[in-house]
């Protein structure tokens, strides 16, 4: 048999399934993480072997390497997924998860009428939820105190320390109810956790905000200036950034599509999500 330089199978590789177009249009996305054709849109491809054994290692879930590595195997235009905007991760996973299953995912819901409680199963058409996730407007400045605060999308990086996030609260509450431990030891260890959360708390806000503008017209956008500024600034300020991050995460938030209960009739939404923890999603 000759050696051939070319693989006779080749043409026998997964080509893409679905091209899809970021919330994001390509924005907030570092040079060289990205490469964005023309056209706007991403091409998809179904997941691998390799890929669905990734996405099930629990260490890799719990950090999102295994994440990363299915965005960047699924999306070849899709350079640094760890740097990609946050607004765009959803859309991604489900445009994956569609490529590798098609269009409907089906779910398990409790109905909430008190006289039913009837475990349901449904089948959801995924595209309806991908196409009606937007983008926020970026362009509206927070405006407190005589400064205006424009904020941006996080990278998943930044994002991804709400694990983090998760982890310090759970700490803070296993301290609090461990009724074995010496009371200084117990406020020692309790106020260690806090400061933890607070410090990733204000990291995730920093790592948020785009530039700080004077009343001068100053733009300050050196991150180091707006971490300092944020620890030492009116919790006012801190406040109304917040109310800001929770309104844009109320614009990107997935659809609650509505079902009805195949046993009493009754209509009912249901929150659909899709992150690192449950990456072929899940309803409640």
């Amino acid at each position: 048999m000759q050696n051939q330089s070319v693989n006779p199978l080749a043409k026998h590789f997964r080509q893409p399934a679905v091209y899809m177009t970021l919330p994001s249009g390509g924005k907030y996305w570092p040079d060289g993480t990205l490469d964005l054709p023309l056209t706007g849109q991403v091409a998809v491809y179904p997941m691998t072997t390799r890929d669905e054994i990734t996405v099930r290692t629990p260490d890799a879930l719990l950090s999102g390497e295994s994440v990363v590595s299915i965005i960047q195997s699924c999306c070849p235009q899709i350079k640094d997924a760890w740097k990609m905007p946050s607004i765009d991760v959803d859309a991604t996973l489900i445009a994956i998860r569609i490529a590798s299953y098609g269009q409907e995912m089906d779910i398990d819901t409790l109905c909430p009428n008190e006289e039913c409680k009837h475990e349901n199963k449904h089948g959801l058409d995924l595209t309806t939820v991908l196409d009606g996730i937007k983008a926020p407007n970026y362009n509206k400045h927070v405006e407190v105190n005589g400064l205006k605060i424009r904020l941006k999308p996080q990278s998943y990086f930044e994002g991804n320390k709400s694990n983090l996030i998760r982890f310090e609260e759970d700490r803070l509450i296993s301290v609090a109810i461990d009724d074995s431990m010496d009371p200084d030891e117990k406020r020692k260890k309790y106020n260690e956790h806090m400061q933890k959360l607070v410090s990733i708390n204000l990291d995730l806000i920093v790592a948020g905000t785009e530039y700080v503008e004077t009343s001068d017209g100053e733009q300050v956008s050196n991150s180091s200036f707006i971490k300092e500024f944020y620890d030492n600034a009116d919790t006012k300020i801190i406040k109304a950034v917040t109310e800001k991050f929770d309104e844009f995460n109320d614009t990107v938030a997935l659809l609650k599509p509505k079902v009805q209960c195949e046993e009493c009739g009754t209509d009912y939404p249901v929150t659909i999500q899709f992150d690192y923890a449950n990456f072929f999603g899940t309803a409640s």
